[in-house]
């Protein structure tokens, strides 16, 4: 029995799921990165029309929205199968250690295992010991001959040729 649960995300979550976004941030350094606002979120996750861009889990613990898994739909080009790309995983840090972080790992399997994907992918920090070390510990590997790329700002605009 768990005093928590994981459902996917609402609408009214959003505003929960920014304020988890920048706790990430801040964990990771970077507390100015996280720009998104909460229509932006609104528009990804819950469009008016079309596909969402992104999705969402929510661990939810004493009524209170304490974690979130955001989440998109990927593609192997090599198995010919899609899988999920989780972007962020975060817990609140006073409710870790109460398996929150697993059950949403958990469900991410859950849904690839569901729906026939054969992958659940995502990149982590080199620093980020604490979560290196609890996704080996659910069977997580890491893939170390692959480097991470990411063109974005001016660049983008440059190679775009605008």
């Amino acid at each position: 029995m768990t005093d928590y649960d994981i459902r996917d995300a609402t609408v009214s979550d959003v505003p929960d799921l920014i304020r988890l976004v920048q706790g990430l941030a801040a964990y990771e350094k970077e507390p100015d990165s996280a720009t998104a606002t909460p229509q932006q979120f609104r528009e990804a996750l819950f469009p008016a029309q079309g596909d969402p861009t992104a999705y969402a889990l929510v661990g939810v613990r004493e009524d209170r929205v304490v974690a979130m898994a955001i989440w998109f739909r990927s593609f192997s080009t090599w198995t010919g199968q899609a899988g999920i790309w989780l972007e962020d995983l975060f817990v609140d840090p006073e409710q870790r250690g109460l398996g929150i972080g697993k059950a949403l790992l958990s469900r991410l399997a859950a849904i690839c295992v569901e729906r026939g994907w054969t992958r659940l992918e995502w990149t982590v920090l080199d620093w980020n010991t604490p979560s290196i070390e609890f996704y080996r510990a659910h069977g997580a590997a890491p893939l170390d001959e692959w480097t991470t790329f990411r063109v974005d700002g001016p660049a983008l605009s440059v190679l775009a040729g605008t």
